[in-house]
């Protein structure tokens, strides 16, 4: 009597098992530009939502981002990046940066972020 074998072979455990590993790989490598991101948008906004904003010129904006920026060791956004807009009390901060991640040879992801807060 013939049984017919029924689970996975060798190779298509190889192929799973490299396709799984080339996904953890790229995930290890997007995840540190994806926490950036979500830090600096946390940065600006908490200056966004400051009073201290209220009533602060633009420049003072900038260095009060820049103080937050170097305690969460920020390099990919300076305040001299951020476009602030004043109207009236308000306070609108945008910002808009790249970061290219090498993944193997000559290929590399783009990852484009941008945000922008306001007080309103």
């Amino acid at each position: 009597m013939k049984r017919n074998e029924e689970g996975l072979s060798l190779f298509g455990f190889i192929l799973i098992a490299a396709l799984i590993a080339g996904v953890v790989v790229m995930g290890m490598k997007v995840l540190p530009a994806v926490i950036e991101y979500y830090t600096i948008a946390k940065n600006v906004r908490a200056v966004v939502k400051s009073p201290e904003t209220r009533d602060a010129s633009v420049v003072d904006i900038r260095k009060a981002y820049d103080r937050r920026a170097l305690i969460d060791d920020i390099k990919s956004v300076e305040g001299k990046d951020l476009e602030v807009l004043k109207a009236g009390r308000g306070v609108t901060i945008s910002y808009a940066y790249s970061r290219t991640i090498p993944l193997f040879a000559n290929a590399s992801l783009v990852l484009d972020f941008q945000d922008t807060f306001s007080s309103d």
